[in-house]
């Protein structure tokens, strides 16, 4: 458990890091452009991978035959491309879960929860997705 760490560790911020995400540098707008950039790019390429051809044969063809592959490594390559930013929630259940937790759970010196910036990890990824899935919908339509 990391409960024997959190009572040596005195840094809030490390404490909650390890609970919910948090932007490298607090700019509102740019913070919430990259979750909508993020959750975007990952919810219309999976609309893709899933979207599999069948071959005569009724067999799944390409990328979406490959099952949960393709979409791990697109989490992985969005996390490498803007995970710096805001650490990448890409999910509002990614931040916002956990967040609850830090402030229910009583961790010892454990400072703020951060409110503040929660709306952001939930709000960007929403709206990325919705984008995506219209984008998606006005191409095949």
């Amino acid at each position: 458990t990391y409960k024997d760490h959190y009572k040596i560790t005195e840094d809030k911020g490390a404490k909650l890091a390890t609970f919910s995400t948090g932007p490298a540098i607090k700019d509102t707008f740019t913070n919430l452009l990259s979750e909508i950039i993020g959750t975007f790019v990952l919810v219309f390429v999976i609309f893709y991978f899933t979207n599999a051809e069948m071959g005569t044969d009724k067999t799944p063809i390409g990328l979406g035959s490959l099952g949960a592959i393709p979409v791990a490594f697109l989490v992985w390559a969005i996390g490498l491309s803007i995970g710096g930013t805001t650490g990448y929630a890409i999910n509002p259940a990614r931040d916002l879960g956990p967040r609850i937790m830090h402030a229910i759970l009583p961790v010892s010196g454990k400072g703020d929860s951060n409110w503040g910036y929660a709306w952001i990890p939930v709000i960007g990824p929403v709206i990325g997705a919705c984008i995506a899935a219209s984008f998606y919908l006005y191409l095949n339509f």
